[in-house]
Order: structure tokens, then C-alpha cells, then sequence
């Protein structure tokens, strides 16, 4: 495992706990010898995590859409710097430099991006480890949700064990290190066919 792809707020959130868990969590990748790799701007979370990896002596990655220069103000400190032509392009770029994903707390894009990445796992895509840093209990309804979708039938039990929600990046770290991807396929034995 060389580079960890952390997805994050573009805002900072109501709690100053998150843009603590922020520089955390870039501090304790740089430290650990991984690259980071997120999205490229300098506002909000991305721009806390990008900084404390950087100043960690650690080598940060971003990949930013044209369209979002202007808008997330692109980070012009970091080790490489990717401007790319859409989100697509931009999840794409993350996921082929990244050997695992973490999700720090976001909105929207931030849950689009980790469960894109996740269900690229479960079809087999990639063999990379998952997980939600729970800030303060930020994911803790996800977290219920993602366990009621197992009880109910919709996701197998190996699939949700592919993703790990621990509350600091070096447990996290560890789940990573440790991590063995499923070896059974998605579709077998399906009851419905």
C-alpha cells in the first residue's frame, strides 16, 4: 500500500472536532509513509487534511475538474496536481492512484465518492479496502443503515465487512494493512434468479 485517497467536506462542518480529525488524519497518513491522494482544493477539510500531510513532510496528491478551480480554489502547494476535464475523470484518477479510500465527514459528494469506490469492490473491480472515519458519531445513522441493509437481504454480510467505520485513522490504518478482500463473487447463489 503506497498512496491512501481520503474524500471530505469542501466546508469545515459544524464541529471543530472535524477539521481536528482532518489534520489527523492527514498527519498520521504522511507518517506512516503513504501518499495522500484527495481532491485537490484548499478549502474546507480537503484543504486541512492536504496542509497537515504536507507539513508532516508527506507527498499530497490532488485531482480537481476544470469546472471546480474557480470554485474549491485549487491547492497550489501539493506534490501533484491533476486539473481534469469532469468528476468522473477526477474519481477515476483518485481510485487508479489510491490503494484504499477513507471517508472523512462531507456531504453528498463525499458518500457518492466512497460508495462509488465501494461498490467497485464488491463487483470485483478492485481489491482495496474502505472506511468511514466517525467523527463524533457523524456516521452513526450510515452506520445503521449500512447494517439494516444486510438484515434485510441487500447486502451480503462479506460485502458490508469490506468497509470498516472506526473514530481514528490509525485504527483505520491498521483495518487497511490488515484488510483481505472477499473472494466470493456478488452474484452467487442468488435465490432470485
Amino acid at each position: 500500500m503506497k498512496s491512501i485517497c481520503v474524500f471530505c467536506g469542501s466546508s469545515l462542518g459544524a464541529l471543530a472536532a472535524y477539521g481536528e480529525a482532518a489534520r489527523r488524519t492527514g498527519q498520521v497518513i504522511a507518517e506512516s509513509g503513504y501518499r495522500l491522494v484527495y481532491g485537490g482544493a484548499k478549502v474546507g477539510l480537503m484543504g486541512v487534511v492536504a496542509d497537515a500531510a504536507l507539513a508532516a513532510g508527506g507527498e499530497v496528491i490532488g485531482v480537481l475538474p476544470q469546472a471546480l478551480q474557480e470554485k474549491e480554489l485549487g491547492h497550489e502547494g501539493l506534490t501533484e496536481f491533476y486539473l481534469v476535464g469532469s468528476m468522473h475523470e477526477r474519481k477515476a484518477k483518485m481510485a487508479d492512484l489510491s490503494d484504499g479510500f477513507i471517508a472523512l465527514p462531507g456531504g453528498v459528494g463525499t458518500l457518492e465518492e466512497i460508495f462509488e469506490v465501494w461498490t467497485w469492490g464488491q463487483l470485483g473491480y478492485h481489491a482495496k479496502p474502505c472506511g468511514f472515519l466517525n467523527i463524533e458519531g457523524y456516521y452513526d445513522h450510515l452506520t445503521a443503515f449500512l447494517d439494516h441493509q444486510t438484515t434485510e437481504g441487500f447486502t451480503k454480510k462479506e460485502m458490508r465487512d469490506m468497509v470498516r467505520i472506526t473514530e481514528t485513522p490509525e485504527e483505520m490504518l491498521e483495518f487497511f494493512r490488515n484488510y483481505q478482500a472477499p473472494t466470493t463473487p456478488k452474484w452467487i447463489n442468488r435465490s432470485d434468479t
